[in-house]
């Protein structure tokens, strides 16, 4: 390997890191529309920095930009890694601007607009990917693990050799099983977690500390 494509590469990027003691990644929060995305970074940026990133909603693609806070110094067990938290649109295959309006209630002006910026959000999330050194995979412990979307999503990462954590949402609800996660993706790291409880939230922080350092 050339000393440019070496320059280039993440694996001597990560060997600065550790050499002159700078622990900083750029993480991306992915995940489809609904899975506690959002309700999750505001989670870890409310932890560690007293803030949040924007609103969340039961309406999907309430996020249809990319939100960014730089500096996040997450801790755990006596270790830390500064983040640079990255909040993405919902990943989706299909927008239809009816389902706004037969389920949400929007005027067909609306609904289109939100369809519209929903699209561009994807295509935004999407790519963001070449520029986060790893990526937290929100999941609905309630729902079937192989969906299209988890799966796409998750086929890309892999691509990418990018680390990957599945956060596996909502565990607070009575038909989670973050078991059926577990056995879907045994290659990665599942955490099973509340986004909106903080249920095991410290368990979450340690992984992302050990897989994203």
């Amino acid at each position: 390997m050339g000393l440019v494509a070496v320059l280039k590469s993440g694996t001597f990027a990560k060997w600065l890191r550790r050499m002159f003691g700078k622990e900083h990644a750029k993480i991306g929060i992915y995940g489809p529309p609904n899975a506690g995305k959002t309700t999750l970074a505001n989670r870890v940026v409310r932890d560690f920095a007293g803030d949040v990133m924007g609103p969340a909603s039961p309406v999907p693609h309430e996020t249809r930009r990319v939100r960014k806070k730089a500096n996040v110094e997450v801790k755990a067990n006596g270790s830390s890694l500064t983040l640079d938290v990255v909040d993405t649109p919902g990943i989706a295959t299909k927008i239809d601007f009816h389902e706004f309006m037969e389920v949400y209630g929007m005027d067909e002006d609306e609904a289109r607009r939100r369809a519209k910026e929903a699209t561009e959000g994807v295509i935004e999330a999407i790519r963001w990917l070449e520029d986060v050194d790893g990526v937290i995979l929100v999941m609905d412990a309630n729902e079937d693990p192989f969906t299209q979307v988890n799966v796409t999503i998750l086929g890309n990462l892999e691509a990418r050799k990018k680390p990957v954590i599945i956060a596996a949402n909502k565990i607070d609800m009575p038909n989670a099983s973050p078991a059926a996660l577990k056995n879907a993706f045994p290659q990665h790291p599942v955490v099973p977690m509340s986004a909106l409880t903080g249920y095991n939230m410290d368990a979450l922080y340690e992984t992302m500390i050990k897989t994203f350092r």
